[in-house]
């Protein structure tokens, strides 16, 4: 141990997968801010906490398989040449879920059926079946966030100090992110379009179209900008009027 933090390497990988862990895991404190928000206030912060829990578990599960997640990229069938496997039937179904899910909030938004206005709406979910929701798609980031760290890091300590580091600052910021979310509906709808090409990402690797992350974060970083800007005209305008 004292060898691992003495060596400069080792640093210079926590660092570098605690930022990707960090960027990575902006899709799932999304969706679970927006599957949160169905539920009532009181609920909101424990389902949320027990979704990063969640996540982390299943993080440091899957990395203590480490064998056997990389042979979930094995083909286990192939089909005219084209192979199989089991992580690509993971990242297909946790995309049509993730897809399902962002069209049918989309879909209450617009017809003004949105679940933070309607107590008939917040009724219909519990608490338990928005942790199953929220348990569902870490399982699908968390293989890519682990593959990730496989990847970057050699030693096992590191892979998990980073991704417990990555998880607490998620948890950190998913009260405030949920919150201004649900304090502005635009920002809400641009999340929700944000999962949405997630979950066609997710959908597209699972066929073996890679689709780079970095062009989605660039578009709503693009789309985030054009949204603050909105707010601070909004903001000035009402300024004025008072």
């Amino acid at each position: 141990m004292i060898t691992l933090l003495s060596d400069p390497a080792v640093w210079a990988a926590f660092l570098t997968l605690t930022v990707l862990e960090i960027v990575l895991g902006i899709d799932n404190v999304i969706f679970i801010s927006i599957a949160a928000a169905r539920l009532p206030e009181e609920h909101r912060a424990r389902a949320r906490l027990i979704g990063l829990s969640g996540a982390l578990l299943l993080r440091i599960i899957l990395l203590f398989f480490i064998a056997k997640l990389i042979g979930l990229s094995e083909p286990f069938v192939t089909l005219r040449g084209w192979g199989i496997s089991w992580r690509d039937v993971i990242l297909v179904l946790g995309g049509l879920f993730l897809i399902y899910k962002a069209s049918t909030e989309i879909f209450d938004e617009v017809e003004g059926e949105a679940p933070a206005h309607g107590e008939a709406t917040l009724a219909r979910v519990t608490l338990s079946a928005v942790i199953v929701q929220i348990m569902l798609l870490d399982l699908v980031f968390s293989i890519d966030s682990v593959i990730t760290a496989v990847g970057i890091a050699d030693h096992i300590e590191v892979m998990i100090a980073a991704i417990c580091v990555a998880i607490v600052v998620m948890m950190i910021a998913a009260t405030p992110i949920s919150n201004f979310v649900e304090a502005h509906p635009s920002t809400k709808m641009l999340a929700l379009a944000f999962l949405l090409m997630v979950g066609m990402a997710l959908v597209a690797d699972g066929f073996h179209f890679h689709v780079e992350r970095g062009f989605i974060y660039a578009a709503m970083l693009f789309g985030g900008g054009v949204e603050a800007l909105n707010l601070l005209r909004q903001k000035r305008r009402r300024a004025r009027a008072d």
